[in-house]
């Protein structure tokens, strides 16, 4: 533990504080220099408000509905492996080829999105879309309607979608493997619990997942909030292959900032200033997660 974790976290620590590059025999002592940047320049800054949406957006949806699915599937008498086996696909993809796959289907003129909204322009699904059903709402100034009329968004391209563009499909990855972890919670929680709850006058179903079912999943919310979060930061395969942590700088996350700095630009000591910022964020966003879910665990 001690070599294997520890030393390369401390060498990263000492190498931040210096201008270390490669091939280079010696560096000069920095100080706290590098952290200045961080802290300080508009791209680092990027960076930290792109890895934090990131992870604020991926965490809390994937989880809610991972555990959707679960319950779902749970409550399923017939078809449920079929369903298990159609959301973990993502999980069990190589996420570098899924991402050449979702570059194709976003392609601005041959993706299956854009075409597929395009093919409703003109009937009643830019109608239903457009919103103009609901009294008092100006259908032609819906973005469904100014697009049909403008052209759909660059998803990867526009500064507007690219970010939301790289949650969602963070979201579609993550959620299978969540729903598992949730589905493995529920199979723990005994029948016997529920049929009390239910004798005791939670009569519906919302009453008996608040009163047994969420509080007996608190071990299991408390994990699955620590890996996703975990995983959120470590975002790195959509972006590096999609975006590049563009447009503008966009999606310009921690994981992809390490190694622009570190491995294509040789800035040894500024990728390992990264690398130590990255680390107290992960353990104080795990942290304040974990007792969050406790506490809501603990009301409950």
């Amino acid at each position: 533990m001690f070599v294997i974790l520890l030393v390369p976290v401390l060498v990263a620590a000492v190498l931040s504080f210096t201008d270390y590059s490669l091939g280079n025999s010696t560096a000069d002592w920095l100080g706290w220099k590098n952290y200045e940047k961080i802290f300080t320049r508009s791209s680092y800054q990027k960076m930290l408000w792109a890895s934090a949406l990131y992870v604020l957006i991926v965490v809390p949806v994937s989880i809610a509905l991972g555990l959707a699915a679960a319950l779902a599937i749970h409550s399923l008498r017939f078809g449920g492996n079929l369903y298990k086996t159609i959301y973990f696909l993502p999980v069990m993809a190589a996420l570098l080829a899924m991402a050449i796959v979702w570059e194709t289907a976003l392609h601005p003129t041959i993706g299956i999105v854009n075409r597929s909204l395009e093919a409703g322009c003109g009937g009643w699904v830019e109608m239903f879309f457009s919103w103009g059903w609901i009294p008092g709402v100006d259908p032609e100034s819906s973005w469904y309607a100014s697009s049909c009329q403008e052209g759909f968004p660059l998803w990867l391209g526009e500064k507007r979608y690219a970010l939301a563009t790289i949650c969602f499909i963070g979201i579609w990855q993550a959620f299978g493997f969540n729903m598992v972890l949730y589905l493995a919670g529920l199979t723990g929680i005994p029948r016997e619990l529920i049929h009390a709850a239910a004798m005791d006058g939670a009569r519906s179903g919302w009453q008996r997942f608040r009163l047994v079912t969420w509080p007996m999943l608190g071990p299991t919310t408390v994990f699955v909030v620590t890996i996703t979060a975990i995983r959120s930061f470590q975002v790195f395969d959509t972006v590096e292959a999609l975006t590049e942590g563009g447009p503008s700088k966009t999606t310009y996350v921690m994981m992809y900032a390490i190694y622009e700095k570190a491995v294509e630009q040789n800035l040894m000591g500024m990728g390992s200033a990264i690398t130590i910022v990255f680390l107290m964020l992960v353990m104080a966003m795990t942290a304040l997660q974990r007792y969050m879910v406790e506490r809501r665990v603990h009301y409950s």
